[in-house]
């Protein structure tokens, strides 16, 4: 569904609504999700105002309790509810800045879809990731995340915006934004959240958020968060921030700046030879990814799967001429460093190539 004949009409309320489901949807990406056809049919209604929140949620409650909802997977069923409870906080022109209204927006995300929705976590965290080549940002102990929150919040509550150009914003915002994600108070929704309060604290700074960003790089905004908070000094890497300034760049100054993920990978180089056989060809880039025998045949997998998202392990594993054990590993491998998403159930679901 596009909602862009919303906005290039240009009436005010329309636009705004279709910017909002826009954003809201775009963000499920981040987890890999993706929403029904229902609710992109439920939130055009909405935009033209035919329907109202209350009847969005209404509807989505009795779709999922109807015989077709219930063979929705739980995945969609999280980015449908996910997405409509984005759409009506970001329509509303409330906010206060503070950790309760952090932990506010995490409960109203995900109340009743996340265990412990609107608390921070009592236990401690790592994640592998894609762009670190399996590594994992350093997060913030559980014990002291109330106390870490309370002190990013003073520090930013006492800088004023007042003169400044948007550059040094755009660097403030960047520094703030990663400094709230890298504390990591919640087990699960926390690119949503940060991003959803980091577009209503703008809003409310009185700045014009331009919201394609968000629609259409979420997956980008998360891995930049991650390159801002990581840092291997003896391999060369240090915290930057440079990544998260280009998305907010073109978030708050109009600028058109690329958006790519591979190039956020610790080991992305832009001159790396195109014939090298030590290189995974992605797209028209290539980054370099470990042996000649692991890449040939990640390559292979990536690229069949591009084509035939549906493919079983047996059917990969007939066409690339590896063992079913083997394709298992390489799958496994590839969803690890992000390159690859497996959407919905074992059967009935579908392969996602990241770009």
């Amino acid at each position: 569904m596009d909602f862009e004949q919303y906005i290039i009409q240009g009436e005010p309320g329309r636009k705004e609504r279709a910017e909002n489901w826009q954003v809201a949807i775009g963000l499920q990406a981040v987890d890999g999700l993706k929403p029904s056809q229902y609710l992109l049919q439920t939130a055009q209604e909405h935009i033209e105002e035919r329907i109202s929140f209350d009847e969005v949620d209404r509807r989505m409650a009795s779709y999922y309790q109807s015989e077709q909802g219930r063979h929705e997977d739980e995945g969609t069923a999280e980015a449908d509810g996910v997405s409509a409870r984005i759409a009506r906080l970001l329509s509303e022109d409330t906010f206060t800045f503070s950790p309760a209204m952090l932990a506010s927006v995490h409960r109203r995300l995900f109340e009743g879809i996340l265990p412990r929705a609107g608390r921070y976590r009592q236990t401690n965290i790592k994640k592998k990731e894609w762009v670190l080549d399996g590594a994992s940002v350093f997060y913030c102990s559980c014990d002291m995340i109330s106390a870490t929150l309370d002190y990013d919040f003073e520090q930013e509550r006492m800088f004023s915006y007042k003169g400044i150009d948007l550059p040094r914003v755009v660097r403030r915002v960047s520094n703030f934004v990663s400094g709230i994600w890298q504390i990591h108070p919640f087990g699960e929704g926390n690119t949503r959240t940060a991003a959803v309060f980091a577009i209503k604290y703008l809003r409310q700074l009185g700045y014009k958020v331009d919201n394609e960003p968000f629609k259409e790089h979420s997956w980008y905004f998360r891995n930049a968060l991650v390159r801002a908070n990581y840092q291997n000094l003896p391999d060369g890497v240090e915290r930057t921030t440079e990544f998260l300034e280009l998305f907010f760049r073109n978030l708050l100054m109009g600028e058109d700046n690329e958006l790519r993920n591979r190039y956020l990978h610790i080991r992305w180089k832009n001159d790396t030879p195109r014939a090298s056989e030590e290189c995974l060809e992605y797209g028209t880039e290539k980054m370099e990814i470990g042996s000649e025998k692991r890449m040939k045949s990640s390559e292979k997998i990536l690229r069949f799967l591009s084509e035939n998202p549906t493919a079983t392990t047996e059917i990969l594993a007939a066409r690339i001429g590896i063992s079913t054990r083997a394709v298992e590993k390489h799958l496994a491998n590839l969803k690890a460093k992000g390159l690859l998403l497996r959407i919905g159930p074992d059967k009935g679901g579908h392969w996602e190539v990241v770009g």
